[in-house]
């Protein structure tokens, strides 16, 4: 799917996105929801989980603050919207920091149909069992193609893992997104808006595609490329709002659409 046809039936469907999500940044990730065209709801309580993945039509799953109520809340949803065949993404926030963050997006990968991982080079290599390291929840170290291809063969899902460049493969297909700009990767959050944005474009395209997870990367990484171009914006706290304007503009700005890159860089 073009992502200009994307984008136009985001915001014509206007699709509700449940995020089970960190508390640190779920503001972030439901205004970019909310930019990107579709609905957010950050619904995590046990009691509703399974009522609301019931009404969504995509479920993103961010592992950022975990605690035992919210693992069962992610399984619960999870398991709904696999019912369903509303598509699940996972976001290993921090995986190979701590052996809960591994252990549970093992877990959510083992138990649940998961369309979609999106997560940086170094969540992504520990779920790949390569060599990463990790300080808290940022990347130190780890390949992002090899990271990617590794994941994507061992869970036989779509992994995307962002970095300088963005790789996202199914284990045959391995693409390169080269969208973006050095700020995104100051702001608190960045990762975790990148993979809302992947969830509301699987809402409405093909679920776990590799196309539609690539389209939605370029289209997050065009929008840091417009904001850090805003004359005004001279670090991260006056970067974050600029890329939600420059997020809800993508829609009516073909031409910006057209700088999209994105290559193939393996067909297996």
């Amino acid at each position: 799917m073009r992502l200009e046809e994307a984008l136009r039936r985001i915001g014509g469907e206007r699709p509700l996105v449940h995020h089970v999500t960190n508390y640190v940044t779920a503001n972030l990730v439901a205004n970019v929801t909310l930019a990107t065209g579709a609905l957010p709801v950050m619904a995590h309580a046990r009691e509703e989980v399974e009522g609301m993945a019931g009404l969504a039509s995509a479920l993103v799953l961010n592992i950022g603050t975990l605690d035992g109520g919210q693992v069962e809340a992610m399984i619960l949803a999870g398991r709904r919207a696999n019912e369903r065949g509303v598509p699940v993404v996972l976001d290993p926030v921090g995986a190979g920091a701590t052996s809960l963050r591994t252990k549970t997006a093992e877990r959510l990968l083992s138990e649940l149909e998961v369309s979609a991982v999106c997560g940086n080079a170094g969540e992504v290599a520990t779920l790949a069992g390569l060599s990463s390291e990790m300080r808290g929840v940022e990347s130190l170290s780890g390949d992002a193609r090899e990271a990617a291809e590794g994941a994507a063969r061992a869970f036989g899902v779509t992994v995307a893992a962002t970095g300088e460049v963005d790789y996202v493969s199914d284990g045959t297909r391995t693409l390169a997104v080269e969208n973006g700009h050095a700020l995104m990767g100051r702001m608190v959050g960045s990762g975790c808006a990148s993979t809302a944005v992947v969830g509301c474009f699987s809402a409405v395209g093909a679920g776990g595609d590799p196309e539609t997870v690539a389209g939605a990367l370029a289209c997050f990484g065009l929008a840091g490329e417009a904001a850090a171009g805003v004359p005004e914006v001279g670090g991260p706290g006056t970067f974050e709002p600029r890329l939600l304007d420059a997020l809800a503009a993508l829609a009516g700005d073909p031409d910006r659409l057209a700088g999209a890159r994105i290559r193939v860089v393996d067909r297996g």
